[in-house]
């Protein structure tokens, strides 16, 4: 059996001094998982500055166009919130990784394809949806009060 050809993925928001820490941490857990596994690292990729709401960051950019070209058969990440801050993004982009053949580890989470991480994608899923529903109960009462007042 070969090795797993693994790419190591890391994003934080905000470009500082911190968060340069923050991208070196994230990597040194990922070198370390990928050791502990027997995977080799082809490449490592990183999104410094860059918000996880917006697919066109270049790191991913480049990690994904590894992937369609078949150059990699896992992708190492600390968590789906570094992959994408939405759920609905996180699900676009493993479901492309997957077409291509390449499974995604959460080091916080495991495997995207295990039924745990599953069940816990839609309860984050769920939880984003909550503030939209508050702010969707609020508009309707405040226009239920203008009505009523008028």
């Amino acid at each position: 059996m070969r090795e797993m050809r693994a790419a190591l993925y890391a994003r934080v928001a905000c470009a500082t001094q911190q968060t340069t820490h923050a991208i070196v941490s994230q990597l040194e857990a990922l070198r370390d998982y990928a050791a502990s596994h027997g995977m080799k690292i082809i490449e490592e990729f990183s999104d410094e500055g860059q918000s996880g709401l917006r697919l066109d960051r270049p790191g991913l950019d480049r990690m994904r166009g590894l992937a369609e070209r078949r150059g990699i058969d896992v992708l190492l990440t600390c968590g789906p919130d570094r992959l994408a801050r939405s759920f609905a993004l996180q699900v676009l982009i493993i479901e492309e990784l997957e077409r291509c053949g390449v499974r995604t580890i959460f080091l916080d989470r495991g495997s995207a394809d295990e039924p745990l991480s599953t069940l816990r994608e839609v309860t984050i899923a769920v939880a984003e949806l909550e503030p939209l529903k508050v702010i969707e109960r609020d508009r309707h009462s405040n226009a239920t009060g203008l009505a009523a007042r008028r």
